[in-house]
């Protein structure tokens, strides 16, 4: 369960549900900072959100302010054109805030078979890439993604993960996901 979400887009005239016309309430659509689920929220009454704001959405009732409840887990062709817009911006603001633990994710990933490292899953990370990062990180652990991008051929760290969380999100189908909690499989 996710503590906290980032909200994408904010509809505070909501389209009527098919079946459920004469009810309309506002809706939300926000992303998890930690397994990255995308979810449809149902914000208080009276509340405005702004988009890329985090909004507790937890276990605790008295300390959500501005939502009410969480309606469901959505998929990302569920999603606004504008949140899939203001997705990217939101998850570099996500990842550049937990960079310590993507960080540890450099440090301590493991190969996925004999021939395929974990690694090779970002976007951008090649074979010489890998090579250089897995020879670096022996030396000594990255402290941060300045020291990635300073110590190997990979120049942005920061925006492989991102582009690796998108792609989880935007394919279902995706054999591996390293950092969004698995959708459930429909069928």
């Amino acid at each position: 369960m996710e503590d906290y979400v980032y909200i994408l887009d904010y509809l505070a005239v909501a389209l009527s549900v098919p079946g459920r016309a004469f009810r309309r309430a506002p809706s939300a659509y926000g992303i998890g900072e930690f397994e990255f689920k995308l979810l449809e929220l149902e914000p208080k009454p009276n509340v405005t959100l702004q988009l890329s704001e985090r909004v507790y959405v937890g276990k605790d009732i008295e300390k959500r302010e501005k939502i009410a409840r969480v309606k469901r887990r959505i998929s990302y062709e569920n999603l606004t054109t504008t949140a899939k817009k203001e997705l990217p911006f939101v998850l570099s603001q996500i990842v550049k805030s937990q960079e310590a633990r993507f960080v540890t994710f450099y440090n301590e990933s493991a190969p996925v078979t004999t021939r395929f490292h974990s690694l090779q899953l970002l976007p951008g990370l090649g074979g010489k890439t890998l090579e250089s990062v897995l020879e670096e990180r022996n030396k000594a652990k990255f402290q941060s993604f300045e020291d990635i991008a300073k110590r190997t051929m990979l120049k942005h760290p920061d925006r492989a993960v991102v582009k690796r969380v998108e792609l989880e999100l935007s394919n279902p189908s995706e054999k591996y996901f390293l950092f969004v909690h698995r959708p459930k499989r429909e069928g």
